[in-house]
Formats: C-alpha cells, sequence, structure tokens
C-alpha cells in the first residue's frame, strides 16, 4: 500500500523534530539538535547523523533525536538500525503518533504481528483519520488469528479510502478467508478491474476460486501469479495443488519438479510428486519419491497412504495392507492431537513467557497469559497453570508445584494441574502419588487423553500389561516413548501384529531421539522382531 500519510518524508519529519525540539528542557541539547536538521536539510546525512549520534551518548532517551537518527538512517538504507532507533525512541515517547506508526509497520513486514497490532491499535486511537494505520492494523489483526476484529478494522480504512484499490483487494482476501468467498470475489474483481497490476492479485484470486471449487478459474490464476513470480514457492504450490484436483497429473509432475529443484527436501512438493507418480502409474519412481519423504518426515501420515497405492499397483498386497494400517493408525492420532498442537501464536506467546522466566519476571509471564487468553479457558487459574507447566518443562520442579497448587486453590477442577503434577510425580518414580493425581484428574474429565496415557504409563511401569494397553491405546498418544511402553505392552500380551506396528509408529515420531530409537530396536529383536528392527534401522541411517 502506499503510505502517503506516514513515510515520513524528509521535510515532514524534520519538521516534526524541530517542533520536539523546541519544547525541550534542555536548551543545549535542542540547539545541537537544530544544527543536525540545518546540516540533514542541506543534503549532509553523514555529518547529521555523526552529530546526532553524539547528542545522544550524552542525552540517550531524547526521543526528538532518536526519531532523527531512524529518519536518516532509514534515509542511508541502514533500515535495521533505523527500525532500532525508533522503538527507543517510543520508550522514550510511547503516545509519538510517528514513532508508533513507523515501529508498527517494521514489526508487521519482520514477522511480530502480535507487537505491531499493540502498537498499531494505539497508532489509530492517536490518528483515527489515518487509512494506511488501519490497513496495516487489519494485517496485523488478521496474522495474529483475530479475523473478526481484522474484517472491522479493514471496514473502517475502507470507509476513510473508498476509493483505494488496495485496500479493496485487502478486504476481498480477508472476507474470503473469513469464509465468504463469493463476496470476497467481488471485492477483488473490482480491484482488478481498477489495477490489474496490484501485487499478488492473481494468487487471491486464484485462492478465492479455488475455495469455491472454481477450478478452470483458479488454474488460470494461478497461472498469471507464477508467471508474474517464477520463483514464488507458494504460488507454485497452490499451482501445483489445483492441477492435482484437475487430474492434470502430467502439469502437476513438472510444478512440482520445479520446486523440488529449489528446495530438493520439501516435505509438501515431495509428496504431490509422489502422489503425481502414483497417478501416473510411474511406481518405482512413486516409492523412491515417497521414501525420500519419510526419510525427512517419518510421522507424515499421507505418505503411507499413497505407498499403499502403488503397492496394490505392483501387486504386493502383503505391503499394501501394511502402508495401509500404517496409515491408518497414525491417522487416528493425529485426529485426536491436533487441537493440542497449539497456533504459531500460541507457540509465540509460550516462547515469550518462557524467556520472562528466564530473566525472573513471573508475573509478566502470568499477565502475558492473562491478557492472551480468551473464551472459556479466561479463568483465575488459568494463567497460574500454564505458568506452572512451564516451570515443570523447565526443570524448576518446586515453583511449577507452587504455581498448580495455586491454580487448584483458585480453580479446585482446572483442567492438567493435577496431570502436571502427575507427570511429575512419575518422572520422580513416585508411582502411588502418580496414580492419585491422575485417577484426580480423569474424575473430572474422564475423556481427559493426557491422563489416560500416563496413567498407562504408570500401569506399564506396574507390569500390568492388559490395563497399560488399553489405556495408552485409548489416549490416542503421539508421545514416542510411550508408543514404546505400548508395543512392549502388546508384546507381552502376545498381540505381535500390533506391537511391531506400534514400534514402527514410534520410530517414526522419534526421529530425533536417538536413544529411543534403540531402544526401540533392541525391543524389536527381544520379541523376535529382527527383520524390521534392521529395516527400521535402514530408515534411520537414511534419514541422517
Amino acid at each position: 500500500m502506499n503510505s502517503r500519510n506516514k513515510q515520513c518524508t524528509v521535510l515532514a519529519l524534520l519538521l516534526c523534530v524541530a517542533a520536539a525540539a523546541a519544547q525541550a528542557p534542555a536548551q543545549q541539547a535542542a540547539q545541537e539538535l537544530r544544527q543536525a536538521l540545518s546540516l540533514a536539510q542541506q543534503g549532509r546525512v553523514p555529518q547529521a547523523l555523526a552529530q546526532t549520534e553524539d547528542l545522544l551518548k550524552r542525552h540517550p532517551g531524547y526521543a526528538p533525536a532518536l526519531k532523527l537518527e531512524g529518519m536518516l538512517l532509514e534515509e542511508a538504507g541502514r533500515s535495521d538500525e533505523a527500525a532500532t532507533a525508533y522503538e527507543r525512541g517510543l520508550r522514550a515517547a510511547p503516545d509519538d503518533s510517528d514513532l508508533l506508526y513507523k515501529v508498527g509497520v517494521h514489526e508487521l513486514v519482520t514477522g511480530r504481528a502480535e507487537q505491531a497490532a499493540q502498537h498499531l491499535a494505539h497508532y489509530v486511537q492517536l490518528e483515527p483519520s489515518d487509512g494506511d494505520g488501519f490497513f496495516y492494523l487489519a494485517q496485523a489483526e488478521h496474522l495474529v488469528g483475530n479475523d473478526d476484529r481484522a474484517l472491522k478494522t479493514i471496514q473502517q480504512a475502507l470507509r476513510l479510502e473508498p476509493d483505494n484499490a488496495v485496500v479493496w483487494q485487502k478486504y476481498g482476501e480477508l472476507l474470503c478467508g473469513s469464509g465468504d468467498n463469493e463476496s470476497g470475489i467481488s471485492w477483488l474483481r473490482k480491484a482488478q478491474s481498477a489495477n490489474t497490476h496490484l501485487e499478488r492479485l492473481n494468487f487471491d484470486l486464484a485462492v478465492a476460486s479455488l475455495n469455491t471449487m472454481n477450478l478452470d478459474d483458479a488454474l488460470n490464476f494461478a497461472s498469471e501469479a507464477v508467471k508474474e513470480h517464477p520463483d514464488n514457492m507458494t504460488a507454485l504450490k497452490l499451482l501445483a495443488s489445483i492441477q492435482g484436483k484437475l487430474a492434470q497429473w502430467q502439469q502437476a509432475k513438472a510444478t512440482y519438479t520445479q520446486i523440488l529443484a529449489a528446495n530438493s527436501n520439501d516435505a509438501e512438493a515431495l509428496l504431490g510428486l509422489g502422489h503425481s507418480l502414483v497417478e501416473l502409474k510411474e511406481t518405482h519412481t512413486a516409492i523412491d519419491t515417497l521414501d525420500r519423504l519419510l526419510a525427512i518426515d517419518p510421522a507424515n501420515a499421507q505418505a503411507h497412504y499413497y505407498l499403499a497405492q502403488v503397492y496394490m499397483q505392483m501387486g504386493d498386497k502383503a505391503e499394501a495392507q501394511h502402508q495401509a494400517d500404517l496409515h491408518h493408525a497414525m491417522m487416528q492420532q493425529e485426529s485426536f492431537s491436533a487441537s493440542a498442537l497449539g497456533t504459531e501464536q500460541d507457540r509465540a506467546i509460550w516462547d515469550e513467557a518462557k524467556r520472562a522466566l528466564a530473566a525472573h519476571k513471573e508475573d509478566d509471564a502470568l499477565e502475558l497469559f492473562r491478557r492472551h487468553t480468551t473464551g472459556p479457558a479466561a479463568t483465575a487459574g488459568h494463567p497460574y497453570l500454564l505458568v506452572g507447566a512451564l516451570y515443570l518443562y523447565s526443570g524448576d520442579a518446586s515453583s511449577g508445584v507452587r504455581l498448580l497448587q495455586r491454580a487448584l486453590a483458585l480453580e479446585p477442577k482446572i483442567r492438567g494441574a493435577h496431570t502436571y503434577l502427575g507427570i511429575l510425580a512419575l518422572q520422580q518414580n513416585r508411582l502411588d502419588e502418580a496414580e492419585k493425581e491422575f485417577k484426580a484428574e480423569l474424575a473430572n474429565d474422564p475423556n481427559y487423553e493426557t491422563a489416560i496415557s500416563e496413567l498407562g504409563a504408570v500401569r506399564h511401569r506396574q507390569q500390568r500389561w492388559a490395563e497399560a494397553a488399553d489405556l495408552l491405546a485409548r489416549s490416542h498418544t503421539r508421545t514416542p516413548a510411550l508408543l514404546v511402553a505400548l508395543s512392549d505392552a502388546y508384546f507381552h500380551l502376545g498381540r505381535i501384529n500390533e506391537a511391531s506396528l506400534t514400534a514402527e509408529i514410534a520410530n517414526s515420531y522419534a526421529r530425533d531421539d536417538e536413544e529411543l530409537r534403540a531402544q526401540i530396536t533392541e525391543l524389536l529383536k527381544r520379541n523376535g522382531q529382527s527383520a524390521l528392527a534392521a529395516r527400521l534401522a535402514g530408515v534411520n541411517s537414511s534419514a541422517q
């Protein structure tokens, strides 16, 4: 978008800084700043920058000088350093609208969407007539998952700039993202009629057309998007996906091959190429491609599905059934665990909370979760639960127990607190206490899979094989160590096929754990499955 309001031309920013300097209490600093401004106006940017930096050594929190430093660094093409100066200026002057905009936009383009949303929201409060501010705020809100708010924000940008085709395009994109594809396409086509050269417009139209299953239009728009940017992997993957949906397998094969020429380890492209090769009945090449994918991503369930198809084409019914069984078992586990994985934004918040705890700022971590937890989970005890869990993961057991007990005091039936306490007890081999905690969890929520799986681990330690197998299987766990325990329980019960299949799945999920993979090999050999142990050892070595 053309940010005409806040591009901070030299003259506009100089006037802004000059006004702030005139109000500065330190007259000497104001005088030096005016001299730097004069140098900048004369085009003597290096000298102006040197004088500004010298001024900041003596007055490090002087916001007008920090703003000028950022502008001069930006003029010199040193954008990262300029951003740092603007951020320092914002800390000194948190209500400066220029700095809020500059910092917010830089955070947006560098992937810090949550911070960008906060700063840009503050900016539009101060500058409610700036459509650019609402435009970028809508993007930030979309990236952090606040799609309803993003739609309302882009509508505000539309009210302020009703003739701006870039705003029309973003509005159309967000409407499609909300599920209103028909309205979204209408706005995207309106933007196209105004300006056929808008960045990503063909891509947006391709996505919208695909969402409405208008595959012919989707193919045309995706092809145009690739022509505009032949090296754009996202556009190429979209094109290949559409070609596959149209059963244009030869073309899809060529597109996936082009993607893999740029990145031979692209798992998504390997899966797409493997599928195309299966459909083209290029069986041996398909197996090689899918095996290559599994060497990179051993837990890819869909690869086993296509391998089952290709082995059936080759008449190898036993291997086809084996691959189908692997696919079925892995898909069951994925369907039960997907909701627990969390969004990218969730993980970013956890990482920020970890940093707060590492800096001994427990209150900051608690407040972070209070701010970002919404819906039914936004309870008094939930922040204490999450910070307690973080303490346990970081190895601080005493602090973890303290916070988890605080969560239970505030909310006796809070989900997960007893499970975390039980896991700690299990790690310390206090089996009776672990069992007590897991049973307390299940008394509140009989279907809580994590508590079910961990109680299964207790039963495995107690050598109560049938109960262990029932609990671990019922939990649909994807945790490799628990899958090894399940496999071991199956072997003790004489359920050899289930034990071997579970060991193979555990090996897939344990790709980065050499010690656990060694335990799987030893388990298989101990139970007479040396051939499978050797095959998995070969898979593991090819993946390294």
